[in-house]
């Protein structure tokens, strides 16, 4: 392992387009693979692939009052 074998956060976060902040998040709920923190600091190895969204997109989790459909 060396230097050339890692990347920061704001390098993930500007090669996956996304912000540096949801790169921390991702990180933090641990979604990129092989990623650690070194003090305060994210170190994400190099050819990590940007996580899936996993948001639900399909409007399913919305909760309905008792008796509604």
């Amino acid at each position: 392992m060396n230097a050339n074998d890692f990347m920061t956060i704001t390098q993930a976060a500007e090669k996956w387009g996304i912000t540096v902040r949801r790169a921390q998040v991702l990180c933090a709920e641990n979604r990129v693979d092989g990623a650690f923190r070194v003090g305060k600091a994210w170190i994400i190895p190099v050819d990590a692939k940007k996580p899936a969204d996993a948001r639900i997109k399909s409007g399913k989790y919305i909760k309905k009052k008792d008796g509604e459909q």
